[in-house]
């Protein structure tokens, strides 16, 4: 009897994220999904520290009303050198620290105490962890018996290529190097060495035992991806054919369905009044995410050359204390709006007036842009951003480069990036946006791949499958330690 009332119970899934708000709100998202798809059989339980814990509940809070049972629990954030206390996440922690936070999030002595205690004290029947962080849960996965997974939340074409890549041994970091993705289907894939992320530029120091260690916990693990399959239909059989994973499930856009836009009233921001007024695919909307820094003297270039480009903006600033240059507004008008700190972005890309987007080419705002259909000006700035942009501009093709290639040196490290002038962002949105111009057909690209996004996630399309088959084969795994311990 007693293992037919645990075998009935809802299935519970604990979920896992990094302290990033980009990595935060798509497990959110699939922790939504989860407990959607199958209401009567799977409760979803969002850790994260208790700092983090109101970004979750907003982001549920964004969704339409639901069965879905998502709960968010929290552990302690430890005492880590540098760090105030409430400093918990990359897109609070200040550009020069945010290396405390990541080398905190990789130290099993400082973190595995209280995540290991919250997942005891939860008795999950599965836990899905984030990637890259936090491959000590796979461990305590296996001591209670329990399936972990791990998510990416990067596409498969960008997974690939950094995996191909640092198994090469290709990549020499030396000045005015590149490097050609090796094994790689579709067009040649080649990058600035400056363009890699850190570990692949500076590899960290492994020994074999740890190397072997992480290549076992991806063949017994699965693996799920935030994207969808006739998106990197070519990539996903690469990757499923290369024997990584154990298994992939392709469930993406996470961010679908997309909330309806909000009307003119009561709430609604500033900023889509102001769209109201432009005329239809006028506007270049710029942001730049939640992980990018961007330096005074870049913001001011980017201020004048907006002004000198004629284009109508809408331009997302984080740094709170950066001023434009004297007269800048005045001059400028109601021609552009500035919007310091966050912007509705989902209702932001969804109105007419936008007629493009100048993204770092995060993922969440890859697959945004796709689900939406806006073509793209790329300006990538750190990590795996510089991978995506080639994804969007060679293999894709709905979206330019901001800064042609060859005009300077571009680079995952801030102090090594040239700042682009103000002449070269003039000239790459006033061209791409002009009438017949590059943005129109981009437009016309993207637009066919925006109902495929939605088709994947709707009831019976690929995504959702995968979405199903997670959840069944979490209940196949849950059943055959019921089997074993019953036996």
């Amino acid at each position: 009897m007693a293992s037919a009332a645990k075998q009935s119970k809802k299935l519970r899934i604990l979920l896992m994220p990094f302290l990033a708000t980009s990595h935060i709100l798509p497990l959110t998202d699939l922790a939504f999904h989860l407990a959607t798809v199958r209401p009567d059989d799977v409760e979803a339980i969002v850790a994260v520290t208790a700092a983090n814990a109101p970004i979750v509940q907003s982001a549920l809070a964004r969704r339409e009303p639901s069965h879905a049972s998502v709960e968010v629990a929290t552990y302690a954030f430890p005492e880590v050198d540098g760090l105030p206390p409430g400093v918990e996440n990359m897109s609070t922690v200040k550009a020069a620290d945010s290396w405390r936070l990541e080398v905190a999030s990789t130290d099993e002595a400082l973190m595995r105490p209280a995540q290991e205690s919250l997942i005891r004290e939860s008795s999950p029947d599965a836990i899905i962890s984030d990637l890259h962080f936090f491959r000590w849960n796979s461990g305590i996965a296996a001591e209670l018996g329990i399936p972990c997974v791990l998510f990416n939340v990067v596409g498969i074409f960008t997974t690939l290529a950094t995996w191909r890549l640092a198994l090469s041994g290709n990549v020499k970091d030396t000045p005015g190097s590149s490097v050609t993705v090796p094994e790689f289907s579709g067009p040649e894939i080649s990058l600035p060495v400056t363009e890699l992320s850190e570990f692949l530029r500076n590899p960290p120091v492994f020994d074999q035992d740890a190397g072997a260690q992480f290549a076992m916990q991806l063949k017994r693990c699965g693996f799920i991806s935030n994207t969808f399959i006739d998106l990197e239909h070519d990539y996903c059989e690469s990757f499923a054919d290369s024997g990584y994973v154990k298994r992939t499930y392709c469930v993406g856009p996470l961010s679908l369905p997309l909330a309806p836009p909000a009307r003119a009233g009561t709430g609604r921001s500033a900023c889509l009044d102001w769209l109201d007024t432009k005329p239809t695919h006028s506007v270049v909307y710029l942001c730049f995410g939640s992980l990018t820094n961007l330096l005074d003297a870049q913001l001011n270039e980017l201020a004048l050359g907006l002004e000198a480009s004629g284009v109508p903006f809408l331009w997302v600033v984080r740094v709170k204390t950066w001023e434009p240059p004297v007269g800048w507004k005045d001059r400028v008008g109601n021609r552009g709006m500035v919007i310091m700190g966050w912007a509705p972005q989902t209702d932001i890309l969804q109105h007419p007036s936008v007629g493009a987007f100048v993204t770092h080419c995060g993922w969440s705002s890859v697959l945004e842009t796709i689900a939406i259909g806006v073509p793209v000006l790329t300006w990538p700035m750190v990590y795996e951003q510089f991978i995506n942009e080639r994804f969007l501009t060679q293999v894709l093709k709905f979206g330019e480069r901001l800064w042609p290639e060859g005009a300077g040196l571009r680079s995952t490290r801030y102090v090594e990036h040239d700042v682009i002038p103000a002449k070269a962002i003039a000239q790459s949105v006033a061209k791409f946006m002009e009438h017949g111009g590059a943005a129109e057909a981009a437009r016309r690209r993207v637009m066919e791949l925006s109902p495929k996004a939605h088709a994947a996630m709707a009831e019976g399309g690929t995504s959702n499958r995968d979405l199903h088959q997670l959840i069944d084969d979490f209940i196949g795994a849950r059943a055959s330690v019921v089997g074993t311990t019953t036996s």
